[in-house]
């Protein structure tokens, strides 16, 4: 699968052939869809709690006495059934994480990027640099790439002018190759891939 190479101009200035295996494999939706699930679920913190009858404070002394009084029988003001008692079967810190085999996690990216190509979705640039951080140059460059609204850039490795430069932008987000997740890859419409990318791409997923 040969796909033509930009610059930053939007101009043609090479092709490049990827590998069937990563970027053009049939995609499996379910599976991407079981690791979208299961990274959703793991960034869930689950630090709901609730206090038991023995978390509240008070109610230590019996209300009443157990016999004679002609009301029921009572132990402490805590209990579930009194007002600022403790609450039964509530949510206490918990894990939402979900286990999931290495070889489907792989399998999803490697769908998640077939549909990107499949759709034109994918574009390659020969080189993402920028001197200084300036939020225009980074529009400038959207521009001339012909990029319709959200986009994913993932770079070789951390480049903070780059970075900050589409810090400000808000349909728009750069990471490193090696963060590469089904998430990102499915919530933004256009993945822009630096050819510095392709080996830490391929180095994950080969």
């Amino acid at each position: 699968m040969r796909v033509r190479v930009r610059n930053m101009a939007g101009e043609t200035v090479n092709e490049i052939e990827l590998r069937d295996d990563i970027f053009g494999v049939e995609p499996h939706e379910s599976v991407m869809h079981q690791a979208l699930l299961r990274q959703l679920a793991n960034a869930r913190l689950g630090a709901a709690d609730t206090k038991t009858r023995g978390e509240v404070s008070g109610g230590g002394r019996k209300p009443w006495r157990q016999k004679h009084t002609g009301r029921a029988r009572q132990g402490s003001t805590r209990a579930p059934q009194w007002r600022h008692g403790g609450i039964v079967f509530g949510p206490h810190p918990r894990s939402y994480a979900q286990r999931m085999p290495r070889k489907m996690r792989r399998l999803a990216l490697r769908s998640a990027l077939s549909v990107k190509v499949a759709d034109g979705s994918l574009l390659l640039i020969d080189d993402l640099t920028m001197q200084t951080p300036k939020t225009k140059e980074m529009l400038t460059m959207l521009d001339q790439l012909q990029v319709p609204s959200s986009a994913l850039i993932l770079l070789a490795e951390r480049d903070a002018n780059v970075e900050r430069s589409a810090g400000n932008l808000a349909d728009v987000k750069t990471l490193p190759a090696l963060c590469l997740n089904v998430f990102d890859i499915l919530q933004y419409d256009t993945l822009i891939l630096p050819v510095k990318a392709l080996p830490v791409i391929e180095r994950i997923l080969g």
